[in-house]
């Protein structure tokens, strides 16, 4: 595999927001969910971005998620026993 270049990634990255504002327009909060009003646009971000990347942004938007829900309610430490 060849790395993109800059117009790729330009073009990845771009579908892979317009993904993403859909998704929080949704209000998916998981990426294992994906919604009908969302699938062409993730079948573009598929189509423009590497498998690995796909995956990795996909990681990456659920570990944002998961900072962000941490930081609006906390959370609760392990009481060791």
């Amino acid at each position: 595999m060849s790395f993109p270049d800059r117009e790729q990634r330009k073009t990845c990255w771009d579908s892979r927001d317009r993904y993403w504002e859909c998704l929080d327009k949704e209000n998916v909060k998981d990426s294992s969910e994906k919604p009908k009003a969302c699938l062409d646009l993730r079948k573009m971000f598929e189509k423009s971005c590497p498998t690995q990347w796909v995956s990795h942004f996909d990681r990456k938007r659920d570990f944002n998620m998961y900072k962000e829900k941490i930081q609006k309610e906390g959370y609760e430490p392990i009481k060791e026993s």
